[in-house]
């Protein structure tokens, strides 16, 4: 059985000021195609569908778009709501477009929607599980001993019952521990949404959303596909693609990816302005992509956005990489404080007021707080 596994499309979103809805546009025009080709099962998406909580009308007009032409394929949909998304919006009329086989993951309740395919080897069931914080979890399981995100979610797949002799795809959005992250994503400092890979134990295929970067977490089954596209200049290096999950018998698991071409490509070009504006060295290449331009020149140059823009019209970021950049200062209490979590921030803070540590009761008692005030 196969299935196509996407996520992040963050609908809506604008990177350094310019909208990238025709980029979306564009490229969910690929996947289409991709779909055509291969002929999935249904169609795996992990969450953050909009790039807000209150979509604009041209993401929501897109991601309707592109429904139709999935219920048109009669290619099935189960989609889950991300942080990012407004997961009772997100799941409006869920009722009725299920009809037309699209399934969208209503706001987390204690219950897990649930689906089941076959072929023949047997019952494939998915779960779909929407972004979730423990105070949710925490709402729907009062009895359950819950500290963090990663009790929450072993309590949601717990209550899940899933039967592990069956083939079980779970669907969820949320930050795995190990996976690699980039700046366009939104993880808390410190890790404090983190998820062990253990709690996914059993599972055949995790279909991860929240990560931008395409990657295994602990195991081959275990994945987040990517963003179909490029968010941010971090994201530069990655190569977007679809991937494509093949259920055999009980174990099974064949996993592949294709690779996806946007209408602009996210790149760094890099130099004195002389030679990016040098004619040999542009000709040839595609100027109209999105570019951070790194000038080397000892000075700055005078109204550079204005005029590297006669060549790179969609120049999104300029800067300087010389003698005055690189001797510049660099704050390494700040790259410190953000490898560790706010509770051990907290303790820090606690034992320099108090000249003693804080209890195990008294941790507890904040940590319960963080989550209250952050609604974690």
């Amino acid at each position: 059985m196969k299935f196509l596994h996407l996520s992040d499309l963050h609908l809506g979103k604008r990177v350094n000021e310019f909208s990238m809805i025709e980029d979306q546009r564009y490229i969910l025009k690929e996947i289409l195609s991709i779909v055509n080709k291969e002929q999935p099962e249904g169609i795996l998406i992990a969450g953050d569908v909009y790039d807000r909580s209150i979509p604009t009308e041209d993401a929501m007009r897109l991601w309707d778009e592109f429904l139709i032409s999935l219920a048109g394929k009669k290619v099935p949909v189960y989609a889950i709501s991300g942080n990012h998304d407004s997961a009772i919006r997100f799941s409006n009329h869920s009722a009725l477009v299920e009809e037309a086989g699209i399934y969208l993951a209503p706001a987390y309740d204690g219950t897990c929607q649930k689906y089941q395919l076959a072929d023949e080897n047997g019952t494939v069931n998915i779960y779909l599980l929407p972004f979730i914080k423990p105070t949710m979890v925490r709402s729907a399981f009062p009895e359950e001993e819950m500290k963090d995100y990663n009790d929450a979610c072993r309590v949601a797949i717990e209550h899940m019952d899933m039967n592990r002799e069956e083939r079980n795809i779970l669907v969820a959005h949320q930050f795995v521990l190990g996976a690699t992250r980039c700046d366009s994503e939104e993880v808390s400092v410190g890790g404090l949404d983190g998820v062990s890979a253990d709690v996914f134990e059993g599972i055949d295929y995790v279909a991860l959303g929240h990560i931008h970067g395409k990657q295994k977490v602990g195991k081959e089954t275990i994945r987040y596909c990517g963003t179909p596209l490029k968010y941010s200049f971090s994201e530069k290096d990655h190569k977007k693609s679809v991937t494509v999950v093949e259920l055999r018998e009980k174990g099974v698991v064949e996993i592949r990816e294709i690779p996806l071409t946007p209408l602009h490509d996210l790149r760094e070009i890099r130099g004195s302005y002389e030679e990016l504006m040098a004619k040999k060295n542009y000709e040839g290449t595609a100027t109209d992509d999105y570019i951070h331009a790194v000038l080397t020149d000892e000075n700055d140059v005078i109204d550079a956005v204005a005029k590297l823009r006669v060549v790179y019209p969609n120049l999104m970021k300029l800067s300087y990489d010389n003698k005055r950049t690189r001797t510049q200062q660099t704050v390494t209490e700040a790259k410190q404080v953000e490898k560790k979590t706010p509770i051990e921030l907290f303790s820090e803070f606690f034992e320099k007021q108090n000249n003693q540590e804080l209890t195990e009761e008294q941790k507890s008692f904040v940590l319960d707080q963080m989550e209250e005030i952050w609604e974690v």
